[in-house]
């Protein structure tokens, strides 16, 4: 044996005992994290809390095939609100889109990821929303992670609705703004905020134009009146608005009159325009400009696939040539809440549930929170609905606060009458069962 094998042989050995107190810590380590995991994950098994992913085998619609179920299960949950997100018009635009432009652009927008389709749905969507400029995002969660950082600074201050979207109170948290929130929907404390911060260089008020969880709408006219009375601007974010709300769809800000009187407004493409995915800001031009220069998830994620962006330009393409496709959401809105008035008490979603003992948070919103309270009966229940034919999702912590469990139900343009009552006595058998109404 050569000098150098033996001083080899001798080496190799004493290397395997060196590494191997430092292997058991890293075991040992794994192990430890493992533990405390699971410990985690039994705790929320525990409370009642676990969100389960049910598997569906169709299309997006108003009726779905879910995996382990029978038949077409009417689906009372999605965010679907147009039925747009399996519109021939819009899914013929995503495959023309697929076969001409690729499946991705494996890049950010500012290195090679920018397509002339990219620019012409951000000149739509600001033509949509009538402002100067739009930049789109991954998705709106991106566009509320980008914003607040870049817009604001020490000197200025953020004054945000308590029960605003996790994502803009995460973005919040990016800036270093002084932040102050105030109670939900209140504008007498939203005042008072504002006066606090009058020392402030810039003043923003963000809200939810639609709060998701619970359906209602913010008093956008009144913190408009607070806004210029103290010099602030306003920011909403209108996910759960956008394409439906409004005599031409085009938000909560056209709903109420404010649309020259909102500043800057987040949104979606991943609920009523299509569905697919993706996010933007629309407002002033040079904030826009600003956004493309610095706002992090926009510099540092991948552009939207082609794809997604061709089915998105169609969808608001359809709503700019009519009202039609709008107007269909909102007069299903009326009948689902004021039909009660109109015509028969017997004919609106909220009343009947109302009428059988249930307890419904929201306005004349899609959507209707059957509220609960306890997290495993809204699990429970929702499990029961499915097996009546009914898909709905329990909301528990943390989507929603502790004690404030519930079933949300979303009403789309796609649902029929019958549909709807189908989804109300599916609830009273459901309800009768665990014992929430007699």
């Amino acid at each position: 044996m050569s000098l150098g094998k033996a001083a080899r042989s001798l080496v190799s050995p004493a290397r395997g005992l060196l590494r191997a107190p430092a292997a058991r810590r890293t075991y040992s380590a794994v192990a430890d994290a493992r533990a405390v995991l699971e410990n985690e994950l039994e705790s929320i098994r525990a409370a009642g809390t676990w969100k389960a992913e049910r598997i569906i085998t169709s299309k997006q619609g108003p009726r779905i095939n879910v995996d382990g179920s029978r038949g077409n299960i009417l689906n009372f949950c999605a965010n679907n609100y147009l039925g747009l997100s399996s519109h021939p018009d819009v899914v013929q635009a995503g495959i023309d889109a697929l076969k001409l432009y690729g499946a991705g652009l494996s890049s950010v927008r500012f290195i090679c990821g920018t397509q002339d389709l990219h620019k012409n749905l951000e000149q739509k969507l600001a033509e949509f929303h009538e402002r100067e400029d739009c930049i789109l995002y991954a998705s709106c969660f991106d566009a509320n992670a980008g914003l607040f950082e870049v817009l604001l600074g020490p000197d200025d201050a953020v004054l945000s609705d308590e029960l605003n979207h996790a994502s803009i109170i995460d973005g919040i948290r990016l800036c270093r703004a002084k932040r102050l929130r105030y109670k939900h929907m209140d504008l007498s404390d939203l005042e008072t905020k504002l006066k606090e911060s009058q020392s402030s260089r810039m003043r923003l008020v963000v809200t939810d134009g639609v709060f998701s969880m619970d359906g209602d709408v913010a008093p956008l006219q009144g913190i408009c009146d607070l806004a210029e009375q103290y010099g602030a601007m306003v920011f909403i974010d209108e996910c759960h608005a956008t394409g439906f709300l409004g005599p031409r769809g085009r938000g909560t800000d056209e709903l109420l009159g404010v649309m020259d009187r909102v500043h800057i407004v987040n949104s979606t493409l991943g609920k009523a325009l299509g569905g697919a995915a993706g996010g933007y800001t629309v407002g002033p031009k040079p904030l826009i400009d600003l956004l493309r220069q610095r706002a992090r998830p926009y510099l540092f994620s991948n552009s939207l696939p082609p794809p997604v962006v061709a089915c998105a330009t169609r969808a608001v393409e359809l709503l700019l040539a009519s009202n039609e496709i709008s107007q269909s959401m909102t007069a299903k809105t009326m009948r689902c809440h004021f039909r009660c008035i109109l015509v028969s008490p017997k004919e609106t979603f909220r009343n009947k549930m109302t009428q059988a003992g249930f307890t419904i948070a929201g306005s004349a919103h899609p959507i209707c929170p059957v509220m609960l309270g306890d997290a495993r009966l809204a699990s429970l229940m929702s499990d029961d609905m499915l097996k009546l034919g009914v898909y709905v999702i329990g909301f528990s912590f943390p989507v929603v606060p502790k004690g404030k469990a519930r079933i949300r139900v979303q009403i789309s343009a796609a649902h029929t009458d019958e549909d709807i009552d189908r989804c109300v006595d599916a609830f009273i058998q459901t309800g009768r069962k665990h014992g929430v109404v007699s």
